[in-house]
C-alpha cells in the first residue's frame, strides 16, 4: 500500500523472519530526496545518497534472517546505520538487548513507525555519526549491520566507531553484497585484536534470486 508523506511517497510491503511476519514501511523508491530544513545536508547527506536508508536491501533482509535465529541471551546489541532496521526489529521481536543508530534525519521516525505497526515496544534509538563518538551510546557486546562500507572513507571511519563502542571481548556481525572495501575494513579490525570468518548469505529465490551476499564475523576474545 503506497500514501503519500510531505515531500516523499512511502509504502508498507509484508516480510516473513522464520514463523514471524512483519509489515515494514519504506520509501517507495529509490529517486526520492526531502530536505525542507537542511538536516540531511548538515549531516552530510546528498541528494543521491540521501534515500539510501528508506530501503529495504538484500543485506539488510539477509542480516534479519541471520537474527531470526542468532543467539543473542546476555548480550547487548547494537544495529549500525540501522536505516529501516529490520534486523533491530527481529531483535526487538525476539526480546533482545537491542540499540538502534543511524545519522539519516528521519531513521527514528521511520523505525518508530514500523515498531508501532508491529506492535512492539519503541526501539532504543541513538542518532550516531561514525565520525565521532557518541558518549551516551554505550559499549556492547555484538555489533551488527548491513551494507555499510559503500564509500571509501567507510572502512576507517566504521572501524573507528566500532573502537569506542565495542566491550572488549565483542562479535561485529557485518552483511555485505560483495563490495571491494570490506578487505580494507578486515586489516582495520585485526589491528583492533579481532579475528575474521565469512560464510555466504542466501535468501528465498522469491525474495532477491541474484542475491550472492555474505556474513563477515570479527571476533576478539578478551583474555
Amino acid at each position: 500500500m503506497a500514501l503519500h508523506q510531505p515531500g516523499y511517497e512511502v509504502e508498507t510491503t509484508g516480510y516473513r523472519m522464520g514463523a514471524i511476519p512483519y509489515q515494514i514501511r519504506t520509501l517507495l523508491d529509490r529517486r526520492q530526496f526531502s530536505d525542507p530544513d537542511g538536516c540531511a545536508e548538515r549531516a552530510g547527506i546528498s541528494s543521491a545518497s540521501w534515500p539510501i536508508f528508506g530501503v529495504v536491501w538484500p543485506s539488510g533482509l539477509a542480516l534479519a534472517e541471520e537474527m531470526y535465529r542468532f543467539p543473542i541471551e546476555g548480550k547487548s546489541i547494537l544495529e549500525v546505520g540501522c536505516g529501516i532496521g529490520l534486523p533491530s526489529l527481529v531483535l526487538q521481536q525476539r526480546g533482545a538487548n537491542i540499540t538502534a543508530s543511524d545519522h539519516h534525519p528521519l531513521a527514528e521516525e521511520f523505525l518508530r513507525h514500523n515498531t508501532d505497526l508491529n506492535g512492539l515496544a519503541p526501539i532504543h534509538f541513538f542518532k550516531a555519526a561514525w565520525i565521532e563518538p557518541n558518549l551516551d551510546l554505550g559499549r556492547f557486546d555484538l555489533i551488527i549491520g548491513s551494507d555499510l562500507l559503500y564509500e571509501r572513507d567507510h572502512p576507517s571511519l566504521l572501524a573507528g566507531f566500532l573502537a569506542d563502542h565495542a566491550n572488549p571481548s565483542c562479535q561485529i556481525l557485518l552483511a555485505d553484497p560483495g563490495r571491494s572495501r570490506c578487505g580494507q575494513f578486515s586489516t582495520h579490525m585485526a589491528s583492533q585484536g579481532y579475528a575474521r570468518t565469512e560464510w555466504r548469505l542466501r535468501l528465498p529465490e522469491k525474495e532477491m534470486p541474484f542475491f550472492q551476499g555474505r556474513l563477515l564475523s570479527f571476533v576478539r576474545v578478551h583474555a
